[in-house]
């Protein structure tokens, strides 16, 4: 009885540890569906990126802020307080007194106190300041017009992602019914052998063509384990969240008029890195101008209190000074030369990349221009595939039922089948991609990657 009741026992926390394993695996991994939108939203708020980016910007906006403050009042205030040793003092001026010998005592000076304060305020430095605060906010520009840059970058990062899970769950599903197909023949065929209808041989065939798929199901969900992998880096999600790519998204593929050439127009006028180059050569001219600045003298007011106090000799308050202060160096008319030479290098660094940057839009127009057609074509003629393929099948299965066709034909078009609509899923993923790639490549994708996703 003890043994039937620990048997008993035994058998309830089996069940209960077997009901129990689903509701903790369900938790162990979060499962979500994810539009193309969410996605591009996450990605933009999570990218490691776009946060070097904003650290590049507050360093822009940082120096713009040191150059402005260059133009205002410099103040400075010192004070000490001195212990000396009893020096021989003598004074060479008739401070009054009738002695005509001039001899008196000195006073006995054993310490000093003074405090100082000054203020100058620059008026005129050879456009050095007013060239400096323009150099820097033309860089900040540059660093805002990069950071739109790299914010494009991350949307087609996203769109790629979101097409290679949409690929990936795409291959997967057309597997697993395919798998389902393969098995249900795989039983015909052995009730058709055991009754000596099909020979061995053709038993052997449909067994290895399900031994085929299963391998290509299993390396479908790898591909789509990493793809939800690589999606949940790029949007900051739990790596344990299983992610559903919503398969509405890409059934309308875009569609789109414009020539080569407008898009090249487009992207002329729209491209951020084109922008930031331009808004850097202003920021090299206006350093241009700084450096001739040094070939001039600079002029400030200046402004000052003193106060001294010698014990029992000199007392001084209420000293004050104003004026106006020139500084020039000689030495600027050789030495400033090099500097400007230096700038002017660096103007013309800009204008080359300027140069370069105009050849590269018009080939990568060009390409992304070329791509998008090439996936319009093929969504057309895979859709024209999967009619054939289809076709194709039911007349091979026909003439195999009937003898007409071996058992190979009837595999090769299956796999044909399967393969047709399987293009025609990547076409429509792919043409939504290269669309976008054209997009980004316009510099126009900001203002409409969010409507993609739609």
């Amino acid at each position: 009885m003890k043994l039937n009741s620990t048997y008993r026992r035994l058998w309830s926390l089996t069940v209960c540890a077997l009901l129990t394993l689903p509701y903790y695996y369900s938790q162990a991994q979060d499962r979500k569906s994810l539009s193309l939108k969410e996605a591009i939203t996450l990605s933009i708020q999570n990218s490691k990126e776009l946060k070097l980016s904003k650290t590049k910007i507050d360093a822009a906006l940082a120096s713009v802020k040191t150059a402005n403050n260059s133009q205002l009042p410099d103040v400075s205030v010192s004070a000490s307080y001195l212990r000396i040793n009893e020096p021989n003092v003598d004074f060479k001026l008739n401070v009054g007194g009738n002695d005509s010998s001039g001899g008196g005592s000195s006073p006995k000076v054993n310490s000093v106190a003074y405090a100082m304060a000054s203020v100058s305020l620059p008026i005129f430095s050879g456009f050095i300041i007013q060239s400096q605060k323009a150099s820097a906010r033309y860089l900040a520009e540059a660093a805002k017009l990069d950071a739109d840059k790299d914010r494009e970058a991350v949307i087609q990062n996203t769109i790629n992602a979101y097409s290679n899970l949409y690929k990936a769950q795409q291959a997967v599903t057309l597997v697993q019914e395919n798998l389902k197909q393969q098995q249900q023949r795989v039983g015909d065929f052995t009730n058709l052998e055991k009754n000596g209808i099909v020979a061995r041989n053709d038993l052997l065939k449909v067994q290895l063509q399900q031994s085929n798929v299963e391998v290509s199901l299993v390396e479908a969900e790898s591909n789509l384990k990493l793809a939800n992998i690589a999606m949940n880096l790029l949007l900051g999600l739990p790596e344990t969240t299983v992610l559903d790519a919503d398969t509405t998204t890409f059934e309308q593929t875009p569609t789109g008029t414009k020539a080569a050439s407008e898009w090249e127009q487009i992207a002329m006028q729209n491209r951020k890195d084109a922008a930031a180059l331009s808004a850097r050569e202003r920021a090299a001219t206006a350093g241009i101008k700084a450096a001739k600045g040094e070939y001039y003298p600079s002029v400030g007011l200046t402004g000052g209190y003193v106060a001294l106090t010698v014990p029992n000799a000199l007392t001084v308050t209420n000293a004050l000074n104003a004026g106006i202060g020139v500084k020039y160096s000689p030495s600027s008319l050789w030495k400033a030369g090099s500097k400007v030479t230096e700038a002017k290098v660096r103007l013309q660094e800009v204008q080359v990349n300027e140069e370069l940057l105009v050849d590269n839009i018009h080939l990568s127009i060009n390409k992304a221009y070329q791509d998008y057609l090439v996936n319009q074509k093929k969504i057309d003629a895979y859709q024209k595939a999967i009619d054939q393929a289809s076709e194709n099948y039911k007349i091979v299965k026909n003439k195999q039922e009937n003898n007409l066709a071996t058992t190979t034909d009837l595999l090769e078009a299956d796999v044909a089948n399967v393969q047709a609509k399987l293009n025609y899923a990547f076409a429509k993923a792919d043409a939504v991609v290269a669309y976008t790639r054209l997009l980004e490549t316009a510099g126009i994708l900001s203002e409409t990657g969010a409507e993609t996703g739609k």
